[in-house]
């Protein structure tokens, strides 16, 4: 048995969550989020917990069960709190603003790098060298983010580029002087 997929979610207040079939859908505060998931694996609602099971240990079943559990925990936590991350700007030069809901990056590039708003994403910049991406959906605050990031990767050698807040960028030494 999973470990993880045999844990109960609890519901916190104010949250609703529907099941229909293998669709789940959760409302809360900050808004709704919908996912579909395999029909291999159940899941219940009682009273303030979800539980999620799976009829049989076949591969497929086991490996799917501790993950539909986290990502339905993660819709939960979605809709209450939302999810943040935080990208810093290294290298002279480089700055960020939000305009129009969308975010306009300058990287060096001879035009300016600007990111259209998605619906469900807002950026914030309390800084020119700070983005913060936020949102309900885990995974699409982390594919902006990563996108955003792929602009300007961080180098090894001056550090320069997008990273993230708690990125550790490992050096590297330049041209060695020559010996003779």
């Amino acid at each position: 048995m999973s470990r993880i997929g045999k844990m109960p979610i609890t519901i916190p207040n104010g949250v609703e969550v529907k099941v229909d079939g293998s669709t789940v859908t959760v409302k809360g505060p900050k808004g709704e989020l919908t996912k579909t998931f395999s029909d291999l694996i159940h899941i219940a609602v009682d009273n303030d917990t979800i539980v999620v099971t799976r009829d049989n240990d076949e591969q497929e079943a086991r490996s799917l069960h501790g993950l539909t559990r986290t990502l339905i925990h993660n819709m939960v936590i979605g809709v209450t709190e939302g999810y943040k991350k935080k990208l810093q700007l290294v290298g002279v030069g480089y700055r960020a603003q939000v305009k129009n809901g969308g975010l306009e990056l300058s990287l060096g590039y001879s035009h300016p790098v600007i990111i259209d708003a998605i619906e469900g994403i807002t950026f914030e910049c309390p800084s020119a060298t700070e983005i913060i991406v936020s949102g309900i959906d885990k995974q699409q605050v982390g594919q902006v983010t990563a996108d955003v990031r792929g602009w300007r990767p961080p180098e090894p050698y001056k550090g320069k580029g997008i990273r993230y807040e708690d990125e550790h960028i490992r050096r590297k030494l330049g041209k060695a002087a020559s010996s003779g």
